[in-house]
């Protein structure tokens, strides 16, 4: 929940700073979110709540929700990662004609939302695969509009947790306020990024820390 609402108003400064640079493509966006944006909320409000804290035993090791909720977030980091990093088709530039695959962008959207109910992460990592390779975004206004998504994403699942748990904001907004500051300096960052760099690098980062999730959730 924590984890939502910092992604979200993280993404949501990012957003409204790309959105004076004209970056964030907002048919695209909302294509994807309207579906996302439904099914993170009910994940979040209804699927979560009603999931047992343990689900089952394996010999001597329980599996809790926690872990299982850990365990297939990596999981679809790494299947995120390959997709970025093996990814030979042409992604479009600044000037070309963005083509919409809808049903997939629906479809994308539904799935991307429940995934992100379930681990309380904001989703770019399955959103920017999406919108390069369905909507043939160039990468940089990829990530422009996915943190467009994201914020409102994010911040309407938060919502749903509200009403199931206690926030400290004291410990909330200070931490909140250090990753506006790293949007910040993300953003003056892209200005000496090459797209097609930032793609691979993004997602050999995605790759590294699915691997470390893994590692950590079953060995440490």
């Amino acid at each position: 929940a924590y984890s939502l609402f910092v992604v979200g108003t993280t993404s949501l400064v990012g957003a409204i700073k790309n959105m004076m640079k004209g970056m964030v493509d907002f048919k695209t966006a909302i294509i994807f979110a309207i579906p996302a944006f439904i099914a993170v909320y009910l994940t979040r409000a209804y699927l979560i709540p009603a999931i047992p804290d343990e689900l089952f035993t394996i010999g001597t090791i329980v599996v809790t929700k926690n872990l299982a909720i850990m365990l297939f977030f990596a999981i679809i980091m790494l299947l995120a990662s390959i997709s970025m990093i093996r990814n030979n088709r042409k992604e479009g530039d600044e000037e070309s004609v963005i083509t919409y695959n809808y049903p997939l962008i629906i479809v994308e959207g539904l799935v991307v939302g429940t995934i992100t109910g379930i681990v309380g992460a904001g989703g770019g990592f399955l959103i920017i695969p999406a919108l390069v390779l369905l909507a043939k975004l160039p990468m940089k206004k990829a990530v422009a509009t996915s943190l467009f998504i994201i914020a409102i994403k994010s911040l309407i699942g938060f919502l749903g947790d509200v009403k199931n748990l206690e926030i400290d904001w004291a410990f909330l907004l200070p931490f909140t306020a250090l990753s506006i500051i790293g949007i910040f300096l993300g953003i003056w960052l892209n200005k000496f990024i090459d797209g097609k760099k930032l793609k691979k690098a993004f997602g050999w980062f995605v790759l590294v820390m699915g691997i470390y999730i893994i590692y950590k959730e079953l060995v440490m």
